[in-house]
């Protein structure tokens, strides 16, 4: 994980617990496209993580990218990060392909975060602690 620089290209902030998210950001090969990318896991808080909740966005309800000075939120950052993705691998190239259109992923996206919910909890992890550090929504 490369830890968060104005010199990276993008900068993508998920749920370093949740295997889909974790699994997801590794599976699509960026830094071809794209140059550095930083990994941030929001569960390690910090600066950018403080800046994305004073932003209104929920890292408990979706992921965020940040390319250059744009943040790309929820389905609109898989729609990003599959366009920018290398299609490397045959899982790889099926995610990226049926998540770049932007009508596909805003349709899909619910169950996703339905999945990630069902399988945070059958694993015994926690949703992420709210902003200002209320503690998360069971």
């Amino acid at each position: 994980m490369t830890a968060p620089s104005t010199e990276a290209a993008l900068t993508v902030v998920y749920d370093g617990e949740c295997p889909f998210c974790s699994n997801y950001v590794h599976l699509m090969a960026l830094r071809r496209s794209v140059g550095t990318v930083a990994l941030v896991d929001a569960r390690s808080g910090g600066p950018l993580v403080d800046e994305i909740a004073r932003r209104g966005y929920d890292l408990d309800e979706g992921m965020v990218v940040r390319h250059g000075p744009d943040l790309y939120y929820g389905a609109d950052a898989l729609v990003l990060l599959s366009r920018l993705s290398d299609d490397r691998g045959a899982a790889s190239r099926l995610l990226a392909r049926l998540l770049r259109s932007p009508g596909r992923a805003r349709l899909l996206y619910p169950a996703m975060k339905l999945g990630r919910r069902v399988t945070l909890r059958m694993l015994g992890r926690t949703r992420l602690a709210r902003p200002g550090g209320a503690p998360p929504a069971r």
